[in-house]
């Protein structure tokens, strides 16, 4: 199986050799580098990697504004790297269309999995980054309100619903709820329609802001 391409966005030039290490050591694709959000745009659209690794606190153009851009244009996946103190910016970024967050802390193997993961087409919510973040949103916090009520969803994908709520993968979608992954993947995106969520991230917090 051919690795997923990484592009690397921090405005730390050792943070970024440190990552570039732990992803390179393990068969990842580094394609380039970005020290702010105007560069991790620009390389993002030359590039083209499966996954931006994104920092959210940068000088000048921050995370959140670039992390939306790359979403909207279709650039790429993006992954989140947060610390404990950045609540406010993971749900900005939730909002945005951010994909997967993990705290900076995280270690090389599950960093991997991580990308491995949403290059694959799955989410990942890390629970000690998500908990705080989702738990703080409520109906009229700013997140944007659902296009559809959870009624309209069929009963499989309520079920889709919570496991994305739970921060399960296609794969443990599909082996709790013994489905196959083609059918999970239908179903997630018709939960994703029916919210009008950007993203597996977005739909856990509508559906947690319910």
């Amino acid at each position: 199986m051919t690795e997923p391409s990484v592009l690397v966005v921090d405005d730390h030039g050792a943070i970024r050799a440190g990552l570039r290490i732990m992803l390179e050591s393990h068969g990842i694709v580094v394609v380039g580098e970005a020290a702010d959000g105007d560069s991790a745009v620009r390389n993002a659209a030359a590039l083209r990697p499966d996954v931006v690794l994104m920092d959210l606190r940068m000088p000048g153009r921050d995370g959140v504004s670039a992390t939306r851009e790359i979403v909207e244009r279709g650039l790429a996946d993006v992954l989140v790297l947060t610390s404990f103190d950045e609540d406010e910016l993971v749900l900005a970024a939730i909002r945005a269309g951010a994909v997967g967050f993990l705290l900076k802390s995280v270690e090389a193997r599950a960093l991997v999995q991580a990308v491995r993961a949403v290059a694959a087409g799955d989410g990942v919510l890390d629970a000690k980054v998500t908990r705080r973040a989702l738990a703080a949103v409520s109906p009229g916090e700013g997140v944007a309100p659902s296009a559809t009520t959870h009624a309209e969803l069929t009963a499989r994908e309520q079920q889709v619903l919570d496991g994305i709520v739970r921060g399960w993968s296609n794969r443990q979608l599909a082996e709790n709820l013994s489905i196959s992954l083609p059918t999970v993947k239908t179903h997630v995106s018709s939960v994703l329609a029916k919210l009008g969520a950007r993203s597996r991230s977005h739909a856990a917090a509508l559906a947690r802001g319910d």
